[in-house]
């Protein structure tokens, strides 16, 4: 019965996500209520709730979609754009000012799968709202975190805090620390978020257990999930290497926090103890995010959720057939 209910709700998520431009792949989290990490000082990875988080990275394709619902002019006063992303090697996003409206960005060709970089913490907050607020024209300045001046950086940027009763958020450090790290089902944690107490091995794409893109392995970041056999022990890829991912947690009131290394540092970020942080209006080639979902909504929610999805699903299709280390400092242009 259990099982039939979770094939249900998975078709009713499907469903809910076929009306909307960015599909999340959500990988829960859960062994609610876990202690701490002892072997870290500061104790991270307690979390009192089930969870979901992003198996992936947010990628180039997700992010392009979320420039053209926010900034179809290309007028951009937010900031959501970094001349940059258009970088090569690095970069994976273009704009073109001759495009029509709602179309000024695009994807470099072969790379809609790697992970977005060049964004700042306030460009994930933002990412975050407009996922919670059912993505489209949803806002950017409200829902998860409240943004306040209407300028890149907020006014309010160094007292931003998650505001009660959200759903899609980037994840704090406590639910990052535990999604990569904690041994599901127990109090003890890895060391490594490969699921593994061993160095993973630096490498190009493969699907060999823990690996990774670090250490200058590649030369610039890989498709999201791309080291295929490797994960963190709740099934999230890219925990270590590829690209530092920020997280909610502002560091010492002024430093955005950054967790997992990236393609060029070193093992010693990949570590549970591999703490940084960075001005949060710091971008970096080797820079990104992912988004979670708290606290993980009950069946009956969810069932309530999906039947209007089916329902609103139904009258679309008919419509078609009538008529998709406690460190601090990056520099700026950190690459």
């Amino acid at each position: 019965m259990r099982s039939c209910v979770a094939v249900f709700l998975a078709m009713l998520v499907a469903f809910a996500a076929d009306a909307r431009g960015v599909t999340i792949a959500w990988t829960q989290v859960g062994n609610p209520g876990n202690a701490a990490d002892s072997a870290t000082s500061s104790l991270y990875g307690a979390v009192g709730y089930s969870y979901q988080i992003d198996k992936y990275d947010v990628t180039n394709s997700q992010y392009v979609e979320f420039l053209n619902a926010k900034d179809p002019t290309g007028a951009d006063p937010l900031g959501l754009y970094n001349s940059n992303m258009s970088r090569a090697p690095f970069g994976g996003i273009d704009y073109n000012a001759g495009n029509g409206t709602g179309s000024k960005y695009s994807v470099i060709s072969g790379d809609g799968n790697h992970p977005v970089n060049y964004v700042t913490w306030y460009d994930s907050l933002r990412f975050a709202n407009w996922l919670n607020n059912g993505q489209g024209n949803g806002s950017t300045e409200t829902g998860a975190y409240t943004l306040m001046g209407g300028t890149p950086t907020p006014s309010n940027g160094l007292s931003i805090t998650r505001n009660a009763g959200t759903h899609i958020v980037i994840p704090n450090e406590n639910e990052w620390y535990k999604a990569a790290y904690n041994i599901s089902g127990t109090n003890s944690y890895f060391q490594y978020g490969s699921s593994s107490d061993a160095v993973p091995t630096a490498s190009g794409p493969t699907g060999a257990i823990n690996s990774a893109n670090y250490n200058g392995a590649v030369g610039n970041v890989t498709d999201v999930g791309a080291y295929s056999g490797t994960t963190s022990p709740y099934g999230a890829f890219d925990m270590n290497g590829n690209v530092f991912q920020w997280n909610e947690d502002l560091i010492s009131g002024a430093f955005g926090g950054l967790r997992g290394g990236s393609g060029i540092t070193n093992t010693a970020y990949l570590l549970s103890s591999g703490r940084k942080g960075d001005s949060p209006d710091t971008v970096g080639s080797y820079i990104g995010f992912r988004v979670a979902m708290v606290p993980e909504p009950s069946s009956l929610a969810l069932a309530g959720l999906g039947f209007a999805a089916l329902a609103a699903w139904g009258w679309r299709r008919h419509r078609r057939i009538k008529n998709p280390l406690d460190r601090v400092g990056f520099s700026k242009s950190f690459v």
